[in-house]
């Protein structure tokens, strides 16, 4: 049971027989543990990067923009299995040096450079490829503000609701309320929105639903052990609907599956022609997400 009479020391020290799930993997300082050189491939990006929610985000919005016809946009995906600590090697740590996945190397141009954090990757390729991001100041505007929304708002979902509910040594009801009424309060805002407009930032597909999609979806369809139930997400009517139509997309399909145990890699459209189990592409079938 939870220690409820704990009163913070005077100077903080990390204790890892509290740490959770994440305990051997966690620190309170950045840079490198370990060397280890990233694999690099023939295309202009690379991407590295594991198919949880944020990473979904980056995989999704290349195979959008492949999907479109923008055959600039080949990538090859290389996995940084966060379990295993890959993303403090030294060359992960050389292109992010916060240490948390998608990470890109975009080599289209005359010089190489490094694109870290979701969000930035998100809005780099749709000014790259000029797409997914309206030219419209006000439409603009309200894409981008919807983007950031997601971003500020993810750490409540994933690291606060998630961690404590799913990951922590034991159940604590206050961490608990509290992220559960965040997130609920978050769902509700995007339901608001979506009684309003087909996608979030208006009638047209962008970046904004391509960064909210594989969180609200995660939970929708029950991540964290059942968390669509335990929030009633299903009251979210307008949400379900955009989800629903977002999943069906064959882009958001294949993105979802790039840097999964199903697709650890991905360096052409043939490796999804080489996945065997194919109701992975089946656009009505019934999601689980762990």
């Amino acid at each position: 049971m939870a220690d409820i009479t704990y009163t913070p020391p005077e100077i903080w020290t990390q204790d890892e027989a509290n740490g959770g799930q994440f305990a051997s993997i966690n620190r309170p300082t950045a840079g490198s543990r370990h060397e280890k050189e990233l694999p690099v491939g023939q295309h202009p990006f690379q991407l590295y990067s594991l198919a949880t929610p944020n990473g979904q985000k980056a995989s999704i919005m290349f195979e959008e923009l492949l999907e479109a016809g923008h055959e600039g946009a080949e990538y090859d995906a290389w996995m940084i299995d966060i379990g295993e600590a890959d993303q403090f090697g030294s060359g992960f740590v050389a292109i992010n040096p916060n240490s948390k996945i998608p990470a890109l190397v975009d080599r289209s141009g005359e010089t190489e450079f490094r694109v870290f954090e979701s969000g930035a990757i998100l809005l780099h390729l749709a000014e790259t490829f000029d797409a997914l991001l309206p030219s419209d100041r006000s439409a603009r505007a309200e894409t981008l503000s919807w983007l950031m929304w997601q971003i500020g708002g993810a750490p409540f979902i994933g690291g606060g609701f998630g961690h404590f509910y799913n990951y922590a040594p034991h159940p604590m009801k206050y961490p608990i309320d509290r992220y559960a009424m965040e997130t609920k309060r978050q769902f509700s805002v995007a339901d608001m929105q979506l009684a309003r407009t087909r996608y979030l930032a208006g009638d047209e597909y962008t970046i904004a639903d391509i960064a909210a999609y594989p969180w609200l979806s995660a939970l929708w369809h029950g991540a964290y052990k059942g968390s669509d139930r335990f929030l009633q997400l299903r009251e979210n009517e307008n949400v379900g609907r955009w989800i629903e139509e977002i999943d069906a997309r064959p882009a958001v399909i294949r993105g979802r599956l790039v840097n999964s145990k199903t697709m650890r890699e991905r360096h052409s459209p043939a490796d999804f022609d080489r996945v065997e189990d194919r109701t992975l592409f089946d656009p009505v079938r019934k999601r689980v997400d762990a």
